[in-house]
Formats: C-alpha cells, sequence, structure tokens
C-alpha cells in the first residue's frame, strides 16, 4: 500500500547474525495482514546505523529515497538520526519502528541559491526600468538621486554575498528539505523583493525626510550588519568539520562581530535583522520596514527553536545568552 505512512517490524536478533525489516499495510502493531508479502532487507549488525544500508523501504518504491525517509519509534516521536545505532536504541529484542515518507526532497544549497538568486534579479529589473514596469516614457531612465543607486548596490551586495555564502561558507547539518517549501520560500523572497524595488525605483520616488545624514547613518548601520553576520557565519562554519554533524557551543572569537555571541544564542538573524532596518531606513520604503519586520518575526522563531536546542544539549551552556535581542528576547 502506498500511504504516506508505514508501519515497519524490526526483529534484532543475536550480533552475528541479520537484521531483518519487513514492511506491510499500516495496521496497529503486531497485526501483520495475512495476504500481504513482505519483502525483507537485511543488514549486519552490531554496528547497523539508521537507515540501514541499502536504505530500508527504498527497495518497495523507488521513490522513497534516503532524503526522504524518516524512521521512528513512536509514530508522533522525532526521527531517528543517521548516526544512530540500533543497538543502543531503547528497544529489547524486538522493534517497531515507524516509516514516514517525507515527500519529495530538494537540497538546500539549491534551495538557496534560488531563494537568493531571484531577488538579485527581479530587483534589478525595477532599476534599469525595463519595458511594461512604469510606462513607456520611463523604459531604461535612471533615477535622478543618488540614494536610489546606493540602495540597488546595498541590496544586490546582500544578495551576492549569500550566493556567495551559500556555495563556499555554510555547512548544512541536514542535505534537504522538502520539495514544497521552495515555492513558499521564493513566493516569499521574490514578491518582497518585487514590491521594494517597485517603489523604490519609482520615478516618483522622494528620497529620505532628513537626507544625506539619514542615508549616511543607515549605510553605517547596513555595511556593520553585513560585516558581522559574514563573521558569525564564518565562526559557525569553523566550529564543524566538513562533512560532519559536530555540535559544540559557539563562543566569541578575536574578531569583535563574534563578541555578540556573548549575549545571543544566534547573531547572525540578529546582524540580518539589523541589516534591513538600515536599509528601511535607508530608503524610507513602508514595504522594506514590512520585510524587515516578517524577517524578524521569522528569525525570532528560529532563534527561539536553537536557544532551546542548545540549552537542552549543554549543561554548561552561558546563561546570560538570549536567543536574538540582547537582553530582551
Amino acid at each position: 500500500a502506498k500511504t504516506r505512512e508505514k508501519l515497519c517490524f524490526l526483529d534484532k536478533v543475536e550480533l552475528t547474525s541479520l537484521l531483518r525489516l519487513t514492511r506491510w499495510s499500516p495496521r496497529p502493531p503486531l497485526q501483520r495482514s495475512r495476504t500481504s508479502s513482505p519483502r525483507p532487507v537485511s543488514a549486519r549488525l552490531p554496528h547497523c546505523p539508521i537507515p540501514a544500508e541499502p536504505p530500508l523501504p527504498h527497495w518497495a518504491d523507488p521513490q522513497w529515497y534516503p532524503a526522504r525517509q524518516s524512521l521512528r519509534l513512536d509514530p508522533k516521536g522525532k526521527s531517528l538520526k543517521d548516526e544512530d545505532v540500533l543497538q543502543k536504541l531503547p528497544v529489547g529484542t524486538t522493534a517497531t519502528l515507524y516509516f514516514r515518507d517525507l515527500g519529495a526532497q530538494i537540497s538546500w544549497v539549491t534551495v538557496f541559491l534560488t531563494e537568493y538568486a531571484g531577488p538579485l534579479f527581479i530587483y534589478l529589473l525595477f532599476y534599469f526600468r525595463v519595458p511594461f514596469i512604469y510606462g513607456h516614457k520611463y523604459d531604461f531612465t535612471s533615477s535622478r538621486h543618488s540614494v536610489v543607486h546606493l540602495a540597488c548596490i546595498c541590496h544586490s551586495f546582500h544578495y551576492v554575498k549569500r550566493l556567495l555564502e551559500t556555495l563556499f561558507v555554510h555547512r548544512f547539518s541536514h542535505g534537504t528539505m522538502p520539495l514544497r517549501n521552495i515555492f513558499k520560500n521564493c513566493t516569499y523572497y521574490w514578491g518582497f523583493a518585487a514590491w521594494m524595488a517597485y517603489y523604490i525605483n519609482h520615478p516618483l520616488y522622494t528620497p529620505p525626510t532628513y537626507g544625506a545624514q539619514q542615508v549616511k547613518l543607515a549605510l553605517a548601520i547596513f555595511v556593520i550588519c553585513q560585516l558581522g553576520n559574514f563573521s558569525i557565519h564564518m565562526a559557525l562554519r569553523d566550529l564543524r568539520p566538513a562533512g560532519s554533524k559536530t555540535r559544540k557551543i559557539p563562543y566569541p572569537t578575536k574578531n569583535p562581530f563574534t563578541w555578540l555571541f556573548l549575549l545571543v544564542s544566534c547573531p547572525n538573524y540578529t546582524y540580518e535583522v539589523g541589516s534591513w532596518i538600515g536599509f528601511a531606513i535607508m530608503t524610507q520604503c513602508l514595504p522594506v520596514a514590512l520585510f524587515s519586520l516578517v524577517g524578524f518575526t521569522q528569525m525570532t522563531i528560529w532563534a527561539k527553536g536553537k536557544h532551546r536546542s542548545y540549552l537542552k544539549e549543554f549543561r554548561d551552556y552561558p546563561p546570560l545568552r538570549m536567543p536574538i535581542v540582547p537582553f530582551l528576547l
């Protein structure tokens, strides 16, 4: 039966024997369908990881490649990690594993490249005022306000930086994510990029209220936060050796931008929000402010989750740290 959830029965025998796994239609544990014909797959003990090799249910249907498999000891529990060893799981001589199809998967690298390349390209379409956006009289014209050109440079720099970090800096603990998420993510990034670019590059755009002083202050905030964000990403990269999933407590380094680790668990998010606040002050554009608010809300959720994870995993985790905003949040 090709359903999203299936029951897997695991029979763990002597160390010198084989591990046996069978699959059948969803039924309560130990009530195997008499009409089913499960096909076994075996893997050597005692050091048999999850998923076993070959991937546990992969023989049943080629669409269940390893990245879309989730195996759990409890239907509502957390998925077992790839590095989990069967002998160390909290089970007796017989274990019941629950298999869930996570759906089609896509690599994180592909997702990030798609998410970030879109806003970079879309913003430039509005900046160069390609036809059919502002009317024929404005086709390929240029704004007379210097802040518009500065905003384009900052926006482009931000997304070029993200693309390069995706290719050369980030190390992902999970190789893939559900394919359906890329449509939601791209709608968010691409949609906001088009919205803010439309108004910033509009022929009737008016510069910030306080002129050059406001722009200079905003540019300083943007540049500092961009450097800080990059510094944190480099520090996090150095914590995890290539090809591993090692987790360590991040601490400040000699780089002053990393000293924010003294106060928050996710300073990369803090710097990211700061960058967009600076961009909003620079352009004095409502869509940019809304993008900053929505981004802050989402990153706060992520930061709280990572903060809880740190507290749970490391007993000696620094108690002074907050998730994203020093002393507050």
